[in-house]
């Protein structure tokens, strides 16, 4: 596996068949990992295909598995990034972390698409009723 982020917050590993594995550690760790894999499932649950899809979450590691969603973006306007994470509205969520180190693009369709959802926020109006 290919290390391609290490930081006080999360490593991210990318497997040779393409998932990718990140590990939350730090600070709110808990917290981040598991608003990611919520915030993840309401995605797929509404059919946005422009971001990763969630394969495994495994809460006892703090770590999720994850389609990858092509290569990081070194250059894209401010503009575009802005299009591009307004986007996710429609599907009920804001990124909270807008930057381009969030960005990537997809070969296989041209597309370029968002990840790294662990401060996203699920909006009003959107959220699943919780299950007890």
């Amino acid at each position: 596996m290919l290390k391609v982020k290490d930081t006080l917050r999360a490593t991210v590993h990318l497997s040779f068949d393409g998932r990718v594995f990140k590990v939350f550690h730090g600070r709110d760790a808990v917290a981040r990992f598991e608003n990611e894999a919520r915030v993840l499932r309401h995605l797929e649950s509404r059919g946005c295909g422009f971001v990763p899809r969630l394969l495994e979450a495994d809460r006892a590691r703090l770590r999720i598995v994850t389609s990858n969603c092509g290569k990081r973006v070194e250059h894209l306007d401010a503009e575009r990034t802005q299009e591009l994470f307004a986007e996710l509205e429609p599907f009920g969520v804001r990124h909270d972390d807008p930057d381009i180190r969030n960005v990537t693009y997809r070969q296989s369709d041209g597309r370029f698409c968002v990840i790294d959802f662990e401060l996203a926020t699920i909006l009003p109006g959107f959220e699943q009723p919780s299950s007890k």
